[in-house]
C-alpha cells in the first residue's frame, strides 16, 4: 500500500494528464489522495515543494530504469507512473556490454515517450503544462523541510547535461569495473554515443522503434573499428 506522500504525488501526476500544472488545486490532489490538505502541506510544504517532490521522483524512477537496464533486467513498471508503460528492452534479457547501452538507449526513448517529465528533464523543454520549480534555496522565505525526502526535492532536480553525465557514471559503475584505463573510456565514449543517438530520437522521432536499435548497433560496431571493445573485464586491469 502506498504511502501517503506516494498516494499525493500519483494523484499530482494524474491530474496533470486533464490540466496544466496551474490549474492543479491543492485541495483536489488531497481529496483524490484520500488524506487531509494538513497531510500534503505537512510532506510538501508549499505547491512548489510538491512540484518539486513531483520531478524529483520523475528523475529518480528514470535512473532506477537505467540500472536496471544495465543489469539485464527491466520491468514492467519502472520511471514513475507514465513511464513504467515504457517497453522492456529486449537487449536487457542479454548479458552483453553493448547490448545492456543499448538497452540504455531504447530506455531512454521509451520513458521520454511515455513520461513527459523524463522528456522534459533531458532535454529541458517543459513547456506551460509542466512544473519547472526552481530550488527552494533559490525561493525566498522557503522553510527548510523537515522531512528528509522533501530535503531532496528542494534541493532541486538535474539538468539535462547532469542527468546525461548520471547515467554515464551508472554506465562505468555497471561496465567499467576490471577494466583498463583505455577500455573504461571506451565504456564512457559508447554510452554518450548512444545517449546522443537516444536524444535525438526523443525530440525527432522519424524511424521506427526497429529502426532505431538497428541504427544503435551500426553506431557501436562503428565505434568499435580499431578500439579496445567491450567483451569483457580485462584479466589484468586489476594490476594497473
Amino acid at each position: 500500500m502506498p504511502t501517503a506522500r506516494e498516494a499525493l504525488l500519483d494523484a499530482a501526476f494524474t491530474a496533470l494528464a486533464v490540466r496544466p500544472w496551474s490549474g492543479v488545486r491543492m485541495v483536489d490532489v488531497a481529496a483524490a489522495a484520500g488524506v487531509s490538505r494538513q497531510t500534503l502541506y505537512n510532506e510538501f510544504g508549499t505547491k512548489d515543494g510538491l512540484a518539486r517532490a513531483l520531478v524529483r521522483r520523475e528523475a529518480d524512477g528514470f535512473l532506477a530504469g537505467v540500472e536496471r537496464a544495465l543489469a539485464g533486467r527491466l520491468p514492467e513498471r519502472a520511471a514513475g507512473r507514465g513511464a513504467g508503460r515504457a517497453h522492456t528492452p529486449a537487449a536487457a534479457r542479454t548479458a552483453g556490454p553493448e547490448d545492456r547501452l543499448v538497452a540504455v538507449a531504447e530506455w531512454t526513448v521509451g520513458a521520454a515517450r511515455a513520461n513527459p517529465f523524463v522528456r522534459a528533464l533531458l532535454t529541458g523543454c517543459w513547456g506551460d503544462r509542466l512544473p519547472a520549480p526552481r530550488p527552494a534555496r533559490t525561493v525566498p522565505y522557503t522553510a527548510v523541510s523537515p522531512v528528509p525526502a522533501q530535503r531532496r526535492a528542494d534541493a532541486g532536480s538535474p539538468g539535462p547535461a547532469e542527468l546525461i553525465a548520471a547515467v554515464r557514471d551508472r554506465a562505468l559503475a555497471a561496465l567499467g569495473t576490471g577494466r583498463t584505463k583505455e577500455e573504461a573510456a571506451e565504456v564512457a565514449y559508447r554510452c554518450e554515443l548512444v545517449l546522443r543517438l537516444a536524444l535525438s530520437y526523443v525530440l525527432t522521432p522519424t524511424a521506427p522503434a526497429d529502426g532505431f536499435t538497428r541504427l544503435l548497433r551500426r553506431a557501436l560496431a562503428g565505434a568499435g573499428q580499431g578500439g579496445p571493445g567491450l567483451s569483457g573485464p580485462n584479466p589484468r586491469a586489476g594490476g594497473r
